[in-house]
């Protein structure tokens, strides 16, 4: 299960994301995404309560991280140590802009 919570703040989009970011829940989040991106200069993602990533849940963030490029920033916050080796060892760390 993954809640995800949206707040804007000018042209500043939080995703905040909690539980599971997997193979069921992905399509929820790229459609989310979908709906928010116009119109944004930036787009922060806050993982403090992200429990799990799998590679559905990485190709929405490159998928997003492609469009932001075009029209801004991406921002990806409060990464725990288990994410943070899930973009290590892919090589995600080197794509995404962490904070």
């Amino acid at each position: 299960m993954l809640n995800i919570t949206k707040e804007q703040n000018g042209g500043v989009e939080f995703i905040i994301l909690e539980g599971r970011l997997d193979t069921n829940t992905a399509p929820t989040l790229e459609d989310e995404i979908k709906d928010s991106l116009e119109g944004i200069s930036e787009l922060v993602f806050d993982l403090s309560r992200l429990e799990y990533i799998s590679s559905a849940g990485l190709r929405v963030l490159l998928t997003t991280q492609k469009a932001m490029n075009k029209q801004g920033n991406m921002v990806v916050k409060n990464v725990s140590p288990a994410i943070m080796e899930i973009f290590e060892v892919t090589g995600f760390s080197d794509i995404l802009t962490i904070d």
